[in-house]
């Protein structure tokens, strides 16, 4: 009979390091946040606001790279399989990666103009998007390899990218923002720079199955991995899934910006902390993905089912952890952030729905990783359309008389339908077609 403890164990092995390396990510914005936040004027800290977002349109809208090469390389079945799909999705990345570096400047363009923001802000960040574009090959690239690490179970590596991206970050913003006086540029930079070192670490990490496999020829390479219709059509499903879900955080940050100036740099902090929360729980989801992903390739309900209830617990834990920690810490993270008196002001006002948020998302964040791990790369795409259209948008228009208390409010029903819809779905998506096997003893061993 298999007993909760080793799987315990493995999660709590795979979830401490991811949320290590989850935890550090969202230092590339909130580095840039807080040292602009601190400059004499907010047309800084609002431009990088308004660019960011758009960059989640042009780069997190790709991060189905890292998700669906999770899901294949945890249901790999040896060692060539998985690295023939490593070699596939990094060239699919580069490829969309091209496509970036030729339109991304008039999508940036497009974007500005639709964004509701001050004319005064258009070119400080359309600089700022013209200089993060450059790395677009290297953060294509690093979700790839990220993905397939975390599929293997190797989330050491995963760790040490994102821990030495982002203290390379922290020193070049101070040298590029503080020393010689870039502003926004200085940021831009300092990211990109820093997006291309973690990259280098990301191939050293997978040097030996790139190069064991290239040995091979491109031509036997190929054959290896799922195919490309295959890779293409789940990495569709998740590309319209993640669309859906980073066109709620632009339209968010658009109707800030409706509201004025100090109120998009307010909601952009706020957004900026919610990303912490939400990157240091995605550490569970992430060790359902590789072991969700295991249970298939056993086609095993039984493993399947312990890994989620163990996550369900450890997520539920660490969701209240954090919640509280943001309440207790309120005075302190204000003032971290921001000395602008009417950004601190509006932070005061607003900080309550930040510590809520943590709950009401954990079981979207679990749910995502858990489907990631089965490839129902469908169920997600569906449920995310339904909750956007069906969700988001009728009751931000039945609330926007409610200015930016409506426009939170909106939002974090948004993230608890999310959780909702995909619970709904799990049984059906999930479960379906996976007959019981007695594997446990293999699972131990």
């Amino acid at each position: 009979m298999t007993t909760a403890r080793p799987i315990k164990l493995r999660i709590r092995a795979l979830a401490g390091p991811m949320i290590l390396a989850n935890l550090s990510v969202p230092l590339l914005g909130i580095v840039d946040t807080a040292i602009l936040g601190h400059l004499s004027d907010s047309r800084y800290l609002s431009a990088v606001a308004i660019s960011t977002s758009l960059l989640a349109f042009i780069y997190w809208g790709f991060g189905f790279l890292r998700m669906g090469t999770t899901g294949a390389s945890a249901q790999a079945h040896n060692d060539k399989e998985g690295a023939g799909l490593l070699i596939k999705a990094l060239a699919f990345s580069w490829a969309i990666a091209a496509l970036i570096l030729l339109g991304g400047n008039l999508l940036g363009h497009i974007g500005l103009s639709i964004m509701n923001a001050d004319e005064v802000l258009h070119p400080l960040a359309q600089s700022y998007l013209s200089i993060r574009l450059y790395s677009a090959p290297a953060v294509l690239g690093t979700y790839v390899v990220v993905g397939w690490l975390i599929g293997q179970q190797q989330t050491r590596w995963p760790l040490a990218i994102a821990v030495t991206s982002n203290i390379l970050n922290i020193g070049l913003d101070y040298l590029f923002i503080i020393k010689w006086g870039y502003q926004s540029d200085g940021a831009a930079a300092a990211s990109a720079i820093s997006e291309y070192c973690g990259f280098c670490l990301a191939l050293w990490s997978v040097r030996m199955p790139l190069a064991r496999m290239l040995r091979l020829g491109i031509q036997q390479t190929w054959s290896y991995g799922p195919s490309l219709k295959a890779l293409f059509s789940s990495n569709l499903q998740l590309f319209i899934r993640t669309a859906a879900l980073l066109f709620s955080i632009a339209f968010f940050t658009a109707q800030s910006a409706a509201l004025g100036q100090n109120e998009l740099a307010a909601n952009a902090i706020l957004l900026q902390l919610m990303m912490i929360s939400a990157y240091g729980l995605d550490g569970f989801a992430h060790a359902a993905e590789a072991l969700v992903g295991e249970a298939y390739k056993r086609r095993d309900p039984n493993i399947l089912m312990a890994v989620c209830r163990a996550c369900t617990n450890y997520c539920a834990i660490t969701a209240i952890a954090v919640s509280a920690l943001l309440f207790l810490l309120k005075p302190l993270i204000i003032t971290g952030m921001t000395d602008l008196p009417a950004v601190n002001g509006l932070l005061n006002e607003y900080y309550f729905w930040l510590v809520w948020l943590p709950l009401l998302c954990a079981p979207s964040y679990l749910l995502d990783g858990i489907y990631i791990g089965a490839l129902k790369t469908r169920a997600m795409q569906w449920c995310m359309i339904f909750c956007v259209c069906a969700v988001y948008l009728p009751l931000w228009a039945a609330t926007r008389h409610w200015d930016n208390h409506g426009l939170w409010l909106t939002f974090s029903v948004f993230n608890l339908a999310r959780g909702i819809s995909l619970a709904t779905l799990f049984k059906q998506s999930v479960l379906k077609n996976l007959p019981a096997r007695k594997s446990e003893a293999r699972y131990h061993s």
